[in-house]
């Protein structure tokens, strides 16, 4: 099934995200290209931060001269095959081979529809500029850099998460749903947790390949309250001192998950199709934060992740909730049981 309207561009999604894909196949058509044409924008960006050569300032000039060209502020797309050719993942050297393909898909939405992919990447982009005024590139073996404190750790996971959350609401009540205006500001504010939820699993799944390439993203002063530095955390046998911290930031992604599970309760029943995209993620996400609380996240040579397996799954369990009368309901409930 394409899920873009140019078959190259659904390929490269397809082949750039592991989880995110199975979700896109979920949503209603009317905005399922904008989501997945979102996605591949901000993934360009992602893959432009993330990489692991050349030099903080080159970084940060082909990630603000792509959006640039992407927001219609310039023409001129920075040469990315150096760039492409180092990529330890053979789907974003792709990728980055394509941006200008990846760009011009926006032409095929309306004038609001960019706006909206265009003012949420202008978001992302600003987030991953401001990480790599933080941290610098992400070079193996170098000194590690933290974030400070938990209000810089809330505000990165708006600006590179929290703000799709938006971006995703805008598009349902652009498209498919009316609430009424107070209802749609929970709407909203529930969508920026949803996003915040994704991120935060992210960072706490994350911890020994971040501190591997010199970030860390839990905050010095909360490591400090536990008598703990960044670098006491590339000790595993250093766990059950860090398990109290840890085990408060996986309340905080339990808490916005719980926000997530009401957005979705908030959506019209008739909106089935919405709705599912939204649980897949979930669902995901509280398994993940169970994982994360049995095992030992600092031990680096056990990933701890969902296998394709169980997300597959999911998708299953997904598919017979949606013809069950109540199973959608039934099947968020049981799930968030086993988490707690």
């Amino acid at each position: 099934m394409a899920v873009l309207v140019n078959p190259e561009i659904d390929s490269l999604l397809e082949s750039t995200s592991r989880s995110f894909y199975p979700t896109l196949k979920y949503l209603p058509k009317k905005i399922r290209g904008q989501i997945g044409l979102l996605y591949l924008l901000a993934r360009v960006a992602d893959t432009i931060a993330d990489s692991k050569e050349g030099d903080t300032e080159e970084l940060m000039r082909l990630l603000k001269e792509y959006n640039d060209v992407a927001q219609k502020r310039s023409e001129s797309l920075p040469d990315f095959s150096t760039l492409a050719g180092i990529q330890d993942n053979p789907s974003e050297g792709e990728l980055l081979r394509n941006v200008q393909q990846v760009i011009d898909g926006l032409n095929e939405y309306s004038g609001p529809d960019q706006e909206r992919m265009l003012e949420c990447l202008e978001t992302i982009v600003g987030g991953q500029i401001l990480d790599l005024e933080r941290f610098g590139i992400a070079k193996e073996g170098g000194e590690i850099s933290s974030l400070s404190t938990n209000e810089e750790m809330d505000d990165y996971t708006y600006r590179v998460a929290g703000c799709v959350g938006v971006f995703w609401t805008k598009m349902s009540l652009a498209h498919l749903i009316s609430l009424g205006r107070f209802k749609e500001e929970e709407l909203f504010m529930k969508g920026i947790r949803f996003g915040k939820a994704l991120q935060m699993i992210n960072i706490l799944r994350d911890i020994p390949e971040d501190l591997r390439f010199g970030r860390c993203y839990i905050p010095s002063e909360a490591l400090a309250r536990h008598d703990l530095t960044p670098e006491d955390l590339l000790e595993k046998n250093n766990i059950d001192k860090f398990r109290p911290l840890y085990d408060e930031y996986l309340d905080i992604t339990n808490d916005h998950l719980d926000a997530a599970v009401e957005y979705i309760k908030m959506l019209p029943e008739t909106q089935f199709r919405l709705k599912a995209s939204c649980m897949l993620p979930v669902l995901i996400g509280q398994r993940t934060v169970t994982l994360l609380r049995e095992g030992n996240i600092l031990d680096s040579s056990d990933r701890i992740k969902v296998t394709r397996e169980e997300i597959r799954a999911y998708a299953k369990k997904l598919l017979r909730a949606l013809i069950i009368p109540g199973g959608v309901k039934r099947l968020l409930e049981k799930n968030k049981d086993k988490v707690e």
